[in-house]
């Protein structure tokens, strides 16, 4: 398992019954997290005097309930000197997921190993992580999301994090129409990185079912790599969706490319327990 455990603003301090306890900075968080089957005592005062909790419906969906959360706050993460913004907001999210810092420390080493310009194409891109990490390390990068609110949010963290001028492409698109577009302008990327979800659209509607999307979009992503690709990173939060599956679909479509395939659980380590709890997987194809 790739393990995010070089945070300072951010901790899973708990988890029992359905949900977690977190820090992020100086608030405390109760959200639900269904890999959390284990019902075990919940000995932190942080369980019963959190800054906010957000409550599952029976019904799908749910809402905050809060104490005392402002409307936005920012945590960094000090080993690749970024800050994002953060803010409570529908389906339990704040707008960053930290255990993606396994994947950005990750990247940002590639990038900043390989001695030369490094583009890299960045497709369902959210708040920008993986694009800020990216950049950080010197590389140029294209940022796409179909949501123009999270475009937005990513340029914001950019420019917290010091990356105003940084050369970051922003875009709102559909990520499945932006790279066949890109093939056919003979645009060409040393990496590519995406974190598609189980289900989405598009701004124009476009439906997207990562069981029927994923592998077609691969292959094309595939038609965009350099003559020297650098790393191609898939992630997903699709339950069901085991690692050993990205990495098959990694070495199916970069079979010819040589280079090495990895694929493992990334997760978040517990400070109560001592464990590790999992939060999705990821596959890597390194040169």
């Amino acid at each position: 398992m790739w393990i995010a455990d070089n945070w300072n603003d951010y901790e899973v301090i708990d988890c029992s019954d359905g949900e977690k306890l977190e820090r992020w900075g100086d608030y405390i968080l109760v959200r639900p997290d269904p890999q959390v089957i284990w019902d075990t005592p919940r000995t932190d005062e942080g369980w019963r005097h959190p800054s906010a909790r957000y409550h599952r419906s029976s019904e799908g969906g749910g809402e905050w309930e809060f104490f005392d959360l402002p409307e936005q706050w920012s945590i960094c993460y000090e080993k690749l000197e970024l800050t994002f913004h953060l803010k409570p907001f529908r389906f339990k999210h704040t707008g960053l997921f930290p255990e993606q810092a396994a994947n950005w420390d990750w990247c940002s080493e590639k990038i900043k190993k390989a001695g030369r310009p490094v583009k890299v194409l960045n497709l369902f891109a959210y708040t920008g992580g993986a694009t800020l990490a990216a950049a950080k390390a010197g590389a140029s990068v294209v940022h796409v999301d179909a949501a123009k609110g999270m475009v937005q949010w990513a340029k914001e963290n950019a420019v917290s994090s010091g990356l105003a001028d940084a050369p970051v492409r922003w875009l709102v698109d559909d990520c499945v129409k932006f790279v066949e577009r890109e093939i056919r302008r003979g645009n060409r990327y040393d990496a590519v990185i995406m974190d598609p979800p189980s289900y989405g659209r598009g701004p124009k509607g476009e439906v997207w079912k990562i069981e029927d999307s994923l592998h077609p979009l691969l292959k094309l992503c595939v038609q965009l790599l350099s003559d020297d690709p650098l790393f191609f990173l898939i992630n997903s939060y699709t339950t069901g969706l085991a690692p050993a599956v990205l990495a098959y679909l990694l070495g199916t479509e970069l079979k010819d490319c040589g280079g090495t395939i990895t694929a493992e659980e990334i997760g978040l380590p517990v400070t109560q327990s001592g464990l590790v709890l999992p939060c999705g997987a990821s596959g890597r194809w390194e040169r």
